[in-house]
């Protein structure tokens, strides 16, 4: 994206305290969005009886809100741009609760489609613009902060969903699951008014509406073969073929970029290394354990140990307090260790943790069960922030629109990818070694896998210079070693 003249926010000694305050309306938005997309999958049985359908056809309004908001994530950041951050996420609010409402008052699988659909478009602009506004209203100094606000919602979300989910389907109705987005988008609406700031760009280059139909062909068909592959009701190679589709379209998209004045995306971030890393290679491959953990969990509990969904929900609630529980120190810990550490140490904690669960049995003690699961909170969480703000703290004004975009872009990737290749394991295990359903071996495999690919991806971060990411953790290089020059 080709921004001709970037206007700063006009105190930048005012931030501190704003930014933070900025940083939570965010974070409200955020909640609402990713509980809806983890709440709705325990509602699809009943839903389904509701519309008169078998409950399999129900997996379309998921995959529709899915692939809806693959098409509009490119244009978020443009969109931003040019009609002014703020403009654009009262917009996705807005159109995102809406469409909530009508979900819950549809009367057949249409309607619901239709609503879903309309639902993925403002999530689609909501995750990039909110982290641009976040952008623009921190200083380096209270980056980290800011990021691991708006990071809570992605760490949290998935985790209670299921479980809130489940309660309200079997004591209310299905219909809560939507509604439950009313109030909070009404309260996220109002906060924005309050507290952020209308800012936009003075000029902005014109749409690249080529560049927006690639890349929108690229990560829809991309996340459609990931999405099938992790449903499992679509042939393997219907699957596959979908994925190299969304390659090829991604790969004449990214050629796009690179040959046009003014395009869609400013493919420029990847030319920082600390972006690069922490979004594309070894942060993409971060993410998926990450992103894995939370879908096996409840399939462990539940179908690997035969409990019920209550006993499973209370113990993710040790997954959820670890979750919360490293916030108040990560600050601390990047000032005292700085990025490259962290990322590194706690990567392979983090994946330890992961290992930890495949040896796991029904027989486990359960404070044995307990303790491990709020470890993998703690480093989960110290992991998630720690990728996302260093992800941005080499990042220069004039290109904060595009890399936000492309990190959603990327992460939404990494988020069916997590899931795809745990479910691929699952299968594969349990195809191999037969049976009814899948059994704790089937699940050894698949975090055994998982834990692997965290553990490679972490050591990945040692190429990264001691000092990355220095002016954001404000941590301190050792120069005592050095010849002094007197």
């Amino acid at each position: 994206m080709t921004v001709v003249r970037t206007t700063e926010h006009p105190s930048e000694t005012s931030f501190g305290r704003q930014s933070r305050i900025i940083a939570f309306v965010v974070a409200v938005a955020f909640f609402m969005q990713i509980l809806d997309g983890t709440i709705v999958t325990t509602s699809l049985p009943q839903m389904a009886s509701t519309f008169g359908v078998e409950p399999v056809s129900m997996s379309i309004g998921i995959t529709v809100y899915l692939l809806t908001m693959a098409a509009f994530v490119p244009l978020a950041g443009w969109a931003g741009d040019r009609y002014g951050a703020r403009r654009v996420f009262l917009a996705s609010i807005t159109i995102f609760t809406v469409a909530s409402l009508f979900c819950a008052l549809s009367g057949n699988l249409a309607e619901f489609v239709i609503a879903r659909a309309v639902q993925g478009i403002g999530s689609a602009l909501m995750t990039p613009v909110g982290r641009i506004i976040v952008l623009k209203n921190a200083r380096k100094s209270d980056l980290v902060h800011a990021m691991s606000m708006i990071t809570w919602p992605a760490l949290t979300a998935p985790v209670i969903g299921p479980v809130l989910g489940s309660f309200i389907t079997t004591y209310l109705s299905w219909h809560w699951n939507f509604l439950i987005n009313i109030p909070i988008g009404i309260i996220g609406f109002g906060l924005v008014l309050r507290f952020v700031p209308d800012q936009r760009e003075e000029r902005v280059a014109p749409l690249d509406f080529i560049g927006f139909l690639q890349s929108a062909a690229g990560l829809t068909f991309l996340l459609a073969g990931l999405e099938f592959v992790v449903q499992g009701t679509t042939a393997v190679v219907a699957s596959v073929g979908l994925i190299a589709v969304g390659v090829v379209f991604s790969v004449i998209a990214t050629r796009h970029f690179m040959r046009v004045d003014a395009p869609l995306l400013d493919l420029s971030a990847f030319k920082v290394q600390t972006f690069a890393m922490s979004t594309l290679s070894a942060g993409t491959a971060s993410r998926v354990a990450i992103n894995a953990t939370p879908f096996l969990l409840p399939l462990l509990f539940q179908v690997g140990f035969g409990q019920t969904a209550i006993n499973a929900g209370t113990y993710l609630l040790f997954y959820f307090a670890g979750n919360l529980g490293m916030k108040a120190i990560t600050t601390q810990m990047l000032r005292a260790f700085g990025f490259r550490n962290v990322l590194v140490v706690n990567g392979l904690i983090s994946s330890l943790c992961i290992g930890g669960f495949a040896f796991l049995s029904p027989s486990t003690s359960n404070w044995l069960i307990y303790c491990l699961l709020l470890a993998a909170g703690l480093s989960r969480s110290m992991n998630f922030t720690a990728l996302n703000t260093l992800g941005f703290a080499d990042i220069h004004a004039s290109q904060r629109s595009s890399a936000s975009t492309l990190s959603s872009m990327l992460q939404q990737v990494s988020l069916l990818l997590g899931v795809a290749v745990a479910a691929a394991v699952l299968n594969l295990s349990h195809t191999i070694h037969g049976g009814a359903t899948l059994s704790p071996v089937d699940f050894r495999w698949a975090f055994l896998v998982v834990a692997l690919i965290g553990a490679v991806s972490s050591l990945r971060f040692i190429s990264l210079p001691h000092d990355a990411g220095a002016e954001v953790s404000r941590h301190k290089i050792n120069t005592s070693s050095k010849p002094s020059n007197s």
